[in-house]
């Protein structure tokens, strides 16, 4: 975990130069440890007569951006505002500041330190970062050639993971509905099947997709049929499968978009498919057009006929043609008309128009889009359609938290009584989502409420946007800084308050991540 450890003041006593030691370990580097680069740190402060009187650590953390690691922002904050008690910041070499991406920000950071009259040493260089040109030139270097090493080790680790896709094993990820993972050997022989969280221990063996029990098989089936046979949508599907009280593979009711995705996946006909998203070098999220995507076709046993699955994807895409702004705007004023009124739930229910989700992400909500067609809710129908969304989007969230943990390794358990969600049996976490709400003067509030009454460890408060359709950011709050049961945030808020912001949960996964004890050592 990321953390400052407050040492004992002795500067005073022996007239010796008070600094500030940064360390960082990233999981590859088993050499880099923390404590390894904190006695080669104290060796330098020795023989410079300084005494190290704080020390930033961030543990298992990425060197590719500042996002997560929260020491290392503390300290900057420290220094910009002047609120420092040491003269100068020891880190182990360049790399442990940083691999960024661009050269030019980790020099960033060190100027921020620079200007606030705090130098910045590498202990284990064989340069001094006393500003020469030489010292800049190789300084220079090394920044580009920590990057230089992220990239390359990207590289190589999606070519290894697009051969493993193409041999037929999973790389990470939910089996889904009527699917199950199976672990398997080096020799290819079944070790037994993963539970929900449970993940490999072994780097020799594999996981690969095997169908599950029959019912669940047949299930699958019926909503091809239902779909393509009988013409269901897939809210009819959800409401019938909810009805017949059949859970998804996660134990939960069916949705719209559950449904969807079954009937959707590739891997319900055997195929395994990759890199349909790219997050590399923890950059943005990016969604790949489809020939950038990895795929093994009859990679695994199918559930569904090839055939059967080709022509309801021709339903799908034949059902989403693409409508003009002017044939969507016309398409609500005839609903307008045939009704009386207009909502996003009776938008829904028309099979022949577009969904409300539709006319939100093309106008950027419904109000702006019954705006332009002349029409006036007399009722608030926005707050409404806000938290029914926000309703349906907080078990997509949780569930995305859940994925992304367990491909780590993380065991993941959800208490079904209190929502928590339980980290390797150790770690309660609570997910809850706050709606942007506009004050009168225009300015953005939320509201958030806290689970007094289970107490979880940690709290990822997440922000929504001003539309309430995206997520603008997180906050993480342990317990023991949560002192009331309410808390409101404003679109900026005190410096102490946003020190548990964040763009992202990048910081939030590397901190659950389990590291081995070589690692940690």
């Amino acid at each position: 975990m990321s953390g400052q450890v407050q040492l004992p003041l002795a500067a005073a006593t022996g007239g010796l130069i008070p600094v500030a030691a940064y360390v960082r370990m990233s999981t590859e580097h088993q050499q880099y440890s923390t404590e390894n680069q904190l006695d080669r740190i104290k060796e330098y402060a020795a023989k410079r007569g300084m005494e190290i009187v704080r020390v930033f650590a961030d543990e298992g953390k990425s060197g590719l951006s500042v996002k997560g690691r929260e020491s290392l922002r503390r300290m900057i904050a420290e220094v910009e505002a002047g609120k420092t008690d040491f003269k100068a910041i020891l880190a182990y070499d360049v790399s442990r500041w940083g691999r960024f991406q661009d050269a030019d920000e980790s020099g960033y950071y060190e100027y921020i330190c620079k200007r606030a009259g705090i130098a910045v040493h590498y202990c284990a260089e064989q340069f001094e970062n006393d500003g020469s040109p030489t010292s800049n030139i190789i300084k220079s270097v090394k920044r580009s050639m920590a990057g230089e090493y992220s990239r390359e080790l990207s590289t190589k680790v999606f070519q290894g993971a697009c051969r493993l896709i193409q041999l037929g094993f999973k790389q990470g990820g939910a089996a889904g509905f009527g699917l199950r993972r199976v672990l398997i050997d080096q020799a290819g022989k079944a070790k037994g099947t993963l539970k929900v969280g449970e993940h490999k221990s072994l780097q020799t063996d594999r996981v690969v997709l095997m169908p599950g029990p029959d019912e669940e098989q047949e299930t699958v089936r019926w909503i091809y049929r239902a779909f393509l046979d009988e013409g269901k949508t897939e809210r009819e599907i959800a409401e019938a499968l909810n009805a017949r009280k059949i859970p998804t593979d996660l134990g939960r009711a069916w949705t719209r978009g559950t449904v969807h995705q079954v009937l959707t996946n590739e891997k319900y006909i055997g195929n395994n498919v990759y890199h349909r998203t790219s997050f590399k070098l923890k950059r943005k999220h990016v969604l790949n057009p489809p020939e950038m995507w990895i795929r093994a076709d009859r990679a695994f046993p199918a559930i569904v006929d090839p055939l059967t699955f080709a022509k309801v994807q021709e339903a799908i895409l034949a059902r989403a043609k693409r409508f003009s702004d002017d044939e969507m705007l016309q398409a609500l004023k005839e609903l307008w008309s045939r009704h009386g009124r207009i909502s996003g739930l009776l938008i829904d229910e028309q099979e022949s128009m577009p969904s409300s989700a539709a006319f939100r992400h093309r106008f950027g909500s419904l109000v702006r889009a019954y705006e332009l067609v002349g029409y006036t809710p007399q009722t608030d129908y926005s707050f409404l359609e806000i938290n029914r969304y926000l309703r349906g989007r907080h078990p997509e969230a949780v569930q995305e938290v859940i994925t992304r943990l367990s491909t780590m390794g993380v065991a993941v358990e959800r208490d079904p009584a209190t929502e928590l969600l339980i980290l390797d049996r150790e770690l309660t976490v609570s997910l809850v989502l706050s709606r942007c709400l506009r004050t009168g003067a225009g300015s953005s509030r939320w509201m958030l409420r806290f689970e007094e009454s289970f107490r979880p460890d940690l709290t990822i408060a997440v922000r929504m946007n001003e539309t309430n359709q995206a997520i603008k950011d997180y906050y993480l709050f342990p317990a023991i800084d949560l002192t009331d049961a309410k808390l409101r945030l404003a679109e900026n808020n005190h410096s102490l308050l946003d020190a548990y912001r964040f763009d992202n949960l990048e910081f939030f996964f590397e901190m659950a991540e389990r590291i081995s004890v070589e690692d940690a050592a």
